[in-house]
């Protein structure tokens, strides 16, 4: 990968990063493939070599496209990655889909990675919890916290912006990607997350990335006589909806929405 020159201050939160990465090797990271992960792992390759292993938690609510490209990305790195299954949605506390959702799933991941680590001798587990991330509640920090996971970005101080641009100096494929939760955000609090639901939010979603559509969601509404799809596109890209509006309502129909909505208010990423 190319060198990298940063602004001193930047500068000085990567090095307080390589800092930390050494003093809790050898090290799992939990690696989602995303923007803060895949940064997480470069630098801990980078720094620590074969003393970092990169583990993917696999379950439904984890797409297929997802699951590919994070392998890609950690290829690209050269670090070495495993998948691991987990079974957050056989416990009802995840899969009634309660507003702390997200503090049952990591609590599952980190008791797996836990594990591992502890049978393979690896000192610490990290994920990818930025400076940014602090300014929001977040379940799943309360697990990391239960289970001593560190969070090297946020404790090196890495803003969301400087971990994208320093991705860009890597040349990860992830600077600017977009965030892309798990599908199980696509369902409203108190509907239950269940397999067959995830099954038809991925579908629904490759068909509108097959579209040529970058940034966007599709909302699943479980009524009590019918399942609603509702679309939301990223607002700079709505004006190319009107010449693929057919196919997408026709195409949502067919993974078995009954009723397709495609939100004039586009999709606004959270904090945005």
């Amino acid at each position: 990968m190319p060198a990298i020159m940063h602004p001193s201050s930047i500068a000085a939160k990567v090095e307080r990063l390589n800092s930390l990465l050494a003093a809790h090797a050898p090290l799992v990271i939990a690696y989602s493939g995303g923007v803060d992960s895949a940064y997480l792992l470069a630098a801990a390759h980078a720094a620590l070599g074969e003393r970092a292993l990169a583990v993917i938690a696999d379950s439904a609510s984890l797409p297929r496209q997802a699951l590919k490209e994070a392998l890609e990305v950690a290829q690209q790195i050269g670090a070495r990655v495993e998948v691991v299954a987990t079974g957050e949605l056989q416990d009802e506390r995840y899969s009634s889909n309660p507003v702390n959702r997200c503090y049952f799933c990591k609590a599952e991941l980190f008791t797996k990675l836990d594990t591992l680590a502890r049978e393979r001798g690896y000192a610490a587990i990290a994920y990818g919890e930025n400076a940014d991330d602090m300014l929001q509640p977040r379940p799943g920090r309360l697990a990391a916290e239960q289970f001593q996971v560190i969070a090297p970005l946020r404790d090196a101080g890495l803003t969301k912006s400087e971990i994208r641009e320093l991705s860009r100096a890597l040349a990860l494929p992830t600077a600017d990607a977009p965030a892309q939760p798990c599908l199980s955000s696509r369902i409203p609090h108190g509907t239950p997350v269940t397999i067959e639901a995830l099954a038809m939010i991925e579908r629904g979603e490759a068909l509108v990335r097959s579209l040529g559509f970058k940034v966007f969601r599709v909302r699943h509404l479980a009524l009590e006589h019918e399942t609603r799809a509702r679309v939301l596109i990223a607002p700079e890209e709505m004006e190319r909806i009107a010449p693929v509006n057919d196919v997408l309502v026709a195409g949502l129909r067919a993974v078995g929405y009954d009723h397709v909505e495609i939100d004039p208010a586009g999709y606004h990423a959270p904090g945005a």
